[in-house]
């Protein structure tokens, strides 16, 4: 976790957070935002949402695409770290558009790399992975070593990011750290991942819950937790050259996580499977090994699965959530929502 001498380094370092209106990088803004850093934000806006940043008064905001070379380079201009989080996110949607997914997550973070190779003022990049990137379990917990065997276009275009990242490193000495979330959930939903998925249908009318495999099991990571990793990954004096784990070391399967939350809002369910959700080549399993987290960066999951949860579905009963995405997907015929 970040000690108090972590938590100074930061402090008035020009941080730019590419995709930072997003689920996951809003909260590296607040983050970084209460760590008095010079954050800048870099977002087209896709799926993030200014209102998720807005209230941050000082985090300088612009509006643009990480494979735009112009808009890129001179955002670049003075920052000195960077965390790298825009990417298409939503897997159901690469089997439709696969090149718009390599576009954006392969070449936009080789744009990213390679522009701020070129600045001469970036210090640390921090390039934000995936689980998927694993595939299904071949050996539990799945460490750093686990083989790579992407289940997905959206996984390759990952991994294919993660490999550049780390070449790009290597041939040009940049201080690069490739972090690994597993399953992140909690506030400030920007798709209709599976824990935002169950969570709505529970709030509505309907007593069955309709999805597609559910004896798959995720390590689920709530996203305080996911973004203090990638923080510290900016600081981590050991942490450059890295391919980097963060997960809670417990599985669920999403069967057991229907029924976990039904229990939270005093609901009782039933689980009808629909056809039209079921992934073509799904991971079946995914469970995290954090040792290097731990030992790297000090840092370990502090929020249960439980207690996360709970934060979740209030934030949801609060926050009237509708997806707006680049792509039309089976979410918004489901939903009726642009």
């Amino acid at each position: 976790m970040l000690d108090a001498e972590s938590k100074g380094a930061l402090k008035e370092r020009r941080v730019l957070v590419t995709g930072g209106a997003g689920f996951i990088g809003s909260e590296v803004v607040r983050q970084l935002y209460e760590l008095e850093a010079d954050v800048t934000v870099l977002d087209n806006f896709s799926s993030g949402k200014m209102d998720y940043i807005k209230k941050f008064h000082d985090v300088k905001v612009v509006e643009g695409d990480v494979c735009d070379y112009e808009v890129v380079s001179k955002t670049l201009e003075d920052q000195e770290l960077v965390v790298h989080l825009a990417a298409l996110p939503f897997i159901p949607d690469c089997y439709h558009h696969p090149d718009e997914f390599f576009r954006v997550n392969a070449m936009g973070t080789v744009n990213m790399v390679w522009e701020s190779i070129r600045s001469e003022t970036i210090e640390r990049f921090v390039h934000v992975s995936s689980s998927e990137v694993y595939g299904t379990a071949r050996y539990v917990p799945m460490d750093e070593e686990h083989p790579t065997r992407p289940n997905s276009t959206y996984a390759v275009s990952k991994l294919a990011a993660d490999r550049a990242v780390f070449a790009m490193h290597k041939e040009h000495g940049f201080p690069a750290v490739i972090v690994r979330p597993f399953n992140s959930y909690g506030p400030n939903v920007t798709q209709p991942y599976i824990i935002p998925e169950i969570t709505l249908q529970l709030l509505s009318a309907n007593d069955r819950i309709r999805l597609g495999n559910v004896e798959s099991s995720r390590d689920f990571t709530y996203v305080t937790d996911t973004a203090q990793g990638i923080i510290v990954a900016l600081t981590s004096k050991n942490a450059v050259g890295e391919t980097i784990n963060l997960g809670s070391g417990r599985e669920i399967k999403i069967r057991d996580l229907i029924f976990l939350m039904a229990g939270f809002l005093e609901k009782q369910v039933k689980i009808e499977r629909d056809p039209t959700r079921v992934r073509p080549y799904d991971v079946e399993r995914l469970l995290c090994d954090y040792t290097k987290a731990r030992d790297i960066l000090k840092w370990e999951p502090k929020v249960s699965l439980e207690e996360g949860l709970r934060k979740t579905i209030e934030w949801m009963m609060k926050h009237p959530v509708g997806f707006k995405g680049p792509f039309k997907g089976w979410y918004q015929s489901y939903y009726g929502r642009a």
